[in-house]
């Protein structure tokens, strides 16, 4: 038996998950409910969300979305999230996993005009059919890249030679000239965050609206032991700092900030350096990612490319989308 169900607050979720979402059954952090629950309370508190979760036989789906009125439904995720998708539980075939979401997709036609998920990687032939089989008008369009790096057992000095030489020769000119004092610790402090802070404030990145969520993120992964801080220092005073975690196997980049006063020496890149040897070498790590974004720094450290996807689901019911719906299916032809 097939059954749907929906939850109003990450809290109700929680409880009717026991547990099933959490870091020790969960491999990925952008599955956890941890990650959900922290990235509604800090980034969408205003924003109701819409839970969706189906069942049958022991295999279970959960869609985490977020409802902004008007029937127009969205992934719970922004810039932070390095890729959206549905969460399975039970092992489930791909079969059974369309239809779980099929499900979930008919009973949001009901009540929903619109959905767009952002940003979708692998799952987005899965969502297209199965919604489109649901009744909704989908269209998929390729917004911007995920750059990865698998060592495939390479030390980072075997790594480093295959880097392009205008970085390589970057790192070798700055490095013979460098003052700064590079370090990388897995425990976060009240002192550690206020240096953080201090960095971004004086970043060349806009001011960053976030930061108790990406506190929230390192204690997270400070007290779980994943978190890897890494700043760069002149003398006392921190100029680049970089926010990573290194999980099963994986690290992943989160944030970057440095002191824009600092660029011609290039701290940022030093720390990066440090940074790539230090969970090569160290953690062993089988996947570096840089996380969402074209960014052109990411090709010289990075070695795939994967494309990020929007989907974008109309329901035909409800005259008000039809122009919208061709617009975007418009766009998603002429790119």
């Amino acid at each position: 038996m097939l059954v749907a169900r929906e939850y109003r607050s990450v809290a109700e979720a929680r409880q009717a998950l026991s547990g099933a979402l959490d870091r020790a059954a969960t491999p990925s952090l952008f599955d956890r409910i941890d990650w959900f629950e922290s990235l509604h309370d800090h980034c969408f508190p205003q924003v109701p969300v819409r839970i969706c979760n189906a069942v049958e036989e022991g295999k279970a789906v959960w869609l985490f979305l977020l409802s902004s009125g008007a029937g127009q439904l969205s992934a719970l995720a922004n810039w932070y999230s390095f890729d959206w998708s549905p969460v399975f539980l039970g092992a489930p075939d791909p079969t059974v996993r369309r239809r779980l979401i099929e499900v979930i997709a008919q009973k949001l036609l009901k009540d929903s005009a619109r959905i767009d998920l952002y940003p979708v990687t692998n799952a987005s032939d899965l969502l297209l059919e199965a919604f489109r089989r649901a009744g909704w008008f989908g269209v998929r369009r390729s917004m911007g890249g995920r750059h990865l790096l698998r060592p495939q057992g390479r030390s980072f000095a075997d790594y480093w030679t295959d880097r392009p030489g205008r970085l390589r020769t970057l790192i070798t000119r700055k490095s013979r000239a460098s003052r700064f004092t590079l370090s990388i610790t897995d425990r976060l402090t009240d002192s550690l965050w206020h240096d953080y802070a201090a960095v971004h404030e004086r970043s060349w990145k806009q001011p960053e609206p976030d930061l108790p969520f990406l506190r929230a993120l390192a204690q997270r992964e400070s007290a779980a032991g994943t978190l890897r801080l890494g700043f760069a220092r002149l003398e006392e005073q921190p100029v680049a700092a970089q926010l990573w975690t290194v999980e099963n196997g994986t690290a992943l980049i989160h944030k970057l900030a440095h002191d824009k006063g600092f660029d011609g020496a290039s701290p940022g890149s030093l720390l990066s350096h440090a940074l790539f040897a230090h969970v090569m070498d160290k953690d062993g790590v089988t996947l570096i990612d840089y996380g969402t974004g074209d960014n052109g720094y990411k090709t010289d450290w990075m070695e795939e490319r994967e494309t990020l996807y929007r989907l974008d689901f109309f329901n035909p019911r409800c005259a008000s989308v039809w122009l919208p719906a061709a617009r975007t299916a418009i766009s998603a032809l002429v790119g």
